[in-house]
């Protein structure tokens, strides 16, 4: 795994202080749930924050609870947190400093002392005039004076990331956002694998896993290195039907995974293969992210361990039905349990990469359609088809233009005739293809 050579600042605080929307006000790519619920925040969530040309990796966690009796799934986040702490070169402490110092405030900054890392205490929702009653009792916290800021409204803000700066033990580089590595994104229902997959794939409990559905909250990036490449793979809230997203907190999990899809370059559709079949929900999945968005897409059959030859069966025959996208995506059968095919992964996504990326000669496409119109013509309204040429716009995917002879009577029928050439004579498995329709050029 590729470790990015960048300062970490890790935000840290208890619940409903206001680490979210902090975190939110300084990421551009990637956003934090924010919600008026305890413990919304659970996986630690990541981005590189560039101020005056320098850069660092700033890092969301979730909020600390020591005083009480917590559940599993609580009590992992905060053993994620805390291993967040240790691994930081600077501690963003985060407190309310529109109702002052609370047990949980004390407790946290205990811990705090105990690492010896440098901290900056920021007193936060400090708009209101009941700051101004409560700001200075921070002082016993033991870490200076608190930093007034309003991680809603912004103020303070620009005097934080200064005090950031001067607080870091090195500078980085600001990376180029034009070359963000390859983007793949998990998704999936929930309580399908997915955190699972992502601690396999990872090599390391990155994720927080539970039976419980909707322990991942929110979506979260890590980033694989395979030989020169870096992968990007985010983990996302599992997705649900729509009438059963109900509360508020659900249907920004929803958005959450949404724009992941949306910024990815490779699906990975992970499925309960134990359950028989491939369902509505699903399906759904697959064919918008492969064929309205153009996303690349890997279907892993998870949860192999539990696969007897009669949900095999019942499985396949759900497939037949859907051959026709089947037959162009790529599957793989594995088990995050006990490790089955979890080493092919990476490089089947590599694979599917290149091919996503696949750049033809203008000339090579040109003749391969000619000779496929030659051996079946194209007829519309009386009209034969004639293919002028053939011109690859783009790659990521591969996007074509094609040059014809009556533009407004080509229907889908027709380019997928295209498409079935192209996949005929290249190896286009998890690929979708784009073809847009042109009118000749005028002389």
């Amino acid at each position: 795994m590729s470790k990015a050579a960048l300062p970490k600042v890790a935000v840290v605080g208890r619940t409903n202080v206001g680490k979210s929307t902090l975190f939110n006000r300084l990421s551009t790519d990637v956003k934090s749930l924010v919600f008026d619920y305890e413990g919304v925040t659970r996986d630690v969530i990541k981005d590189v924050i560039t101020w005056k040309g320098t850069s660092f990796e700033l890092i969301d966690t979730g909020g600390l609870i020591f005083h009480r009796v917590i559940d599993d799934i609580t009590k992992a986040a905060l053993e994620q947190a805390m291993a967040v702490l240790k691994d930081a070169d600077l501690i963003l402490f985060v407190v309310d400093g529109s109702i002052g110092i609370l047990p949980e405030d004390r407790e946290i900054a205990k811990h705090i002392h105990k690492l010896g890392t440098p901290v900056i205490l920021a007193a936060n929702k400090t708009e209101g005039k009941k700051a101004a009653e409560h700001v200075h009792e921070f002082d016993r916290l033991g870490f200076g004076a608190a930093l007034e800021i309003s991680a809603q409204h912004g103020s303070g803000i620009s005097d934080m990331l200064e005090l950031i700066l001067e607080q870091l033990p090195a500078t980085g580089k600001a990376p180029s956002k034009d070359k963000h590595g390859l983007r793949v994104v998990l998704l999936g229902k929930p309580n399908v694998g997915k955190s699972s997959l992502m601690n396999a794939i990872l090599r390391e409990d990155r994720a927080i896993v539970s039976p419980v559905p909707g322990t991942t909250r929110e979506a979260f990036s890590e980033t694989v290195r395979f030989y020169q490449e870096d992968i990007v793979v985010t983990d996302t809230p599992g997705i649900r039907r729509k009438r059963s997203v109900t509360e508020p907190l659900e249907q920004l999990m929803v958005k959450s995974s949404m724009r992941a899809l949306d910024q990815a370059d490779i699906i990975l559709l992970l499925v309960d293969a134990s359950q028989g079949e491939l369902v509505d929900q699903e399906l759904k999945l697959a064919f918008y992210g492969f064929q309205e968005h153009h996303k690349a897409l890997i279907i892993l059959f998870n949860k192999q361990d539990l696969v007897d030859d009669r949900m095999r069966e019942d499985l396949k025959r759900s497939l037949e039905e859907y051959e026709h996208l089947m037959n162009k995506v790529v599957t793989l059968d594995i088990s995050c349990k006990t490790g089955k095919n979890i080493g092919r992964i990476v490089p089947l996504i590599e694979e599917v990469a290149q091919r996503y990326r696949m750049q033809v000669r203008d000339d090579e496409l040109t003749m391969l359609f000619k000779e496929a119109l030659e051996k079946r013509p194209l007829f519309k309204s009386g009209h034969q088809l004639y293919l002028k040429s053939a011109h690859q716009m783009t790659s990521c995917p591969p996007t074509i233009a094609l040059r014809v002879n009556i533009a407004q009577l080509f229907e889908q029928s027709h380019l997928t005739f295209f498409e079935a050439a192209m996949r005929k004579h290249y190896d286009l498995r998890g690929v979708p293809v784009k073809l847009i329709v042109q009118s000749p050029k005028k002389s």
